[in-house]
């Protein structure tokens, strides 16, 4: 077999040493530059430095080493005959493959220290232009260190590498490409320049036949809670609107958990369940028993959450699964559920949850079990809209009880400060205009995407009444996720009872409802709209 040539240059050497054995062991030559080189040569393999290679030496303190025609000559000739005889003419050889990771710029930017020079000197150029020259020139191209046993594999076995594979490789290097690139033009450009780069998880269906198919794109990395850590554990896979509930339930879970930790010191068994994209029932449990919370998440709003997405922060087993299915359901009929997710689940759930035809969905995610103030999202959020896209900062704020812009009028009991969590944390991650009312840690109504606050207030009654739970409503928590712009919400809240309202300030008509709470004996809560408002969504 003929000797072939590999180019390695990496930053994270980590097992770079036993892969470059290995390469030398299927008579490959090693060429490398830098530490890369450095560490193999340490480590006793042979290695070819770059600039005894191109007869040029590193200049610019180390930042023009592999621009040289040699390095990319080898890279980019074809297999034919006027390229093969070309770089013969000029002293270049082949190179077969190319192993290479770039300077890792995102942790360097994110440094609270890093400054302009230290950000521009963890800029790679060498590394994205050997990666494409490489994918250009169909070589072997390793761009991501979990490639190299398959690369090896095929190698150890004498095997050509077929086209799908070398397309492969040449796409993961260019997609890395464009990732580095992106990343660099939104800090050169102060965010003038922005956008997102994905790698697809998994197709899945649209919302109807029409629109085709739509898939999940990861941005590859670590978030414990990002969607593409949500193993599906039995039923069917889930389409876009799963998806996309989901992740409506992940910001409010997350808001809860947040909101109890930051405040109270611990995080409760949290069940919620969504329709539509909003929740539609919500409970916290006030002991170590989750059956309370899976109990009056459920009967909260019984006709909603038929055919709802649930998520918990603890694991269903078949004493849940009863609950979630039977538990004040009229008739003792069984209630059905679009999709169940919980941080694990037992044989005796799934057999109870499952619906003909894999219709419904359970996913599993061990980090649900470990909520804190710590888990929320603080990615941004984009949102396309016709000819580009809208981008802003995520929802990340967390009330906090003892914060001095909030001004109380009224003193609250321990429970009231638990269910003003709550009732902060479902109305701020549902469709604005929203007024959410709790009672003991329980999501009695939720009005949400209302085109006035009245009208949401009359939604949220109207849900409160429909639930049976209108004799719970004077000890109810009702929280408006922003200011009303005059006090005729308020005064519908009032007249049903309600005796807490948490909301924020800003409007002209602010004092009319405090008066009116005044009158009414009420506890009032408000925090500036520019600190406090919720509307996650519209």
């Amino acid at each position: 077999m003929n000797q072939r040539t590999a180019l390695i240059s990496v930053f994270d050497k980590a097992g770079i040493v036993t892969f470059a054995r290995e390469l030398v062991g299927l008579n490959f030559r090693i060429i490398s530059s830098g530490g890369t080189a450095t560490v193999l040569m340490q480590n006793g393999v042979p290695v070819i430095e770059v600039s005894d290679y191109t007869g040029f030496p590193e200049m610019l303190d180390g930042r023009v080493k592999t621009l040289h025609p040699k390095i990319h000559g080898g890279l980019l000739a074809l297999n034919i005959a006027s390229h093969i005889e070309e770089i013969r003419q000029n002293g270049v050889e082949r190179i077969d493959l190319v192993c290479v990771d770039l300077y890792p710029l995102a942790r360097e930017i994110a440094k609270p220290n890093a400054t302009r020079e230290s950000i521009i000197e963890m800029t790679d150029i060498g590394g994205p232009t050997m990666l494409r020259s490489a994918a250009k020139g169909r070589r072997i191209v390793i761009s991501h260190p979990g490639q190299r046993e398959m690369v090896l594999s095929w190698l150890r076995a004498e095997l050509d590498f077929p086209d799908a594979e070398l397309d492969k490789l040449a796409a993961t290097a260019e997609y890395i490409v464009a990732r580095y690139a992106l990343l660099s033009a939104e800090w050169t450009s102060e965010q003038a320049y922005t956008g997102f780069v994905g790698s697809r998880v998994f197709p899945t269906y649209a919302d109807n036949r029409q629109q085709g198919t739509s898939s999940l794109y990861s941005f590859d990395n670590d978030d414990p809670l990002a969607l593409e850590k949500f193993r599906l554990w039995d039923g069917s896979a889930p389409g876009y609107i799963n998806l996309t509930d989901i992740d409506r339930l992940l910001q409010t879970i997350t808001h809860i958990a947040a909101g109890f930790d930051l405040n109270f010191g611990y995080v409760p068994a949290i069940a919620l369940g969504v329709k539509h994209g909003n929740c539609c029932g919500a409970a916290v449990s006030s002991s170590d028993n989750p059956s309370e919370a899976v109990i009056n998440m459920v009967t909260g709003d019984d006709l909603a959450i038929f055919g709802g997405v649930v998520m918990t922060n603890f694991p269903i087993d078949g004493i849940q699964a009863k609950h979630l299915l039977y538990t004040g359901h009229p008739g003792g009929k069984k209630r059905i559920f679009d999709t169940v997710i919980a941080p694990a689940v037992d044989d005796e759930a799934v057999e109870l949850l499952a619906r003909k035809g894999g219709k419904c969905r359970i996913l599993v995610n061990p980090a649900l079990s470990s909520l804190n103030r710590d888990s929320l999202d603080s990615a941004p959020r984009f949102r396309y809209v016709r000819g580009g896209f809208l981008k802003q900062p995520n929802y990340t704020f967390v009330l906090q009880l003892g914060d001095p812009q909030l001004t109380w009028f009224g003193a609250p009991t321990e429970q009231q400060k638990k269910d003003i969590v709550l009732a902060w944390a479902i109305g701020s991650t549902s469709n604005s205009n929203t007024i959410a009312i709790v009672w003991r840690g329980q999501l009695l109504g939720n009005g949400v995407g209302q085109q006035a606050r009245i009208y949401a207030a009359n939604l949220a009654l109207e849900r409160v009444r429909t639930g049976g739970h209108e004799h719970r409503l004077a000890g109810a928590v009702a929280y408006s996720d922003s200011f009303f712009p005059f006090p005729d919400a308020p005064k519908v809240l009032l007249d049903a009872g309600v005796r807490t309202i948490l909301t924020s300030s800003g409007s002209v008509k602010d004092q009319a409802t405090i008066d009116l709470c005044a009158d009414y004996n009420a506890l009032l809560l408000m925090i500036p709209d520019a600190v406090g408002r919720g509307f996650f969504g519209h």
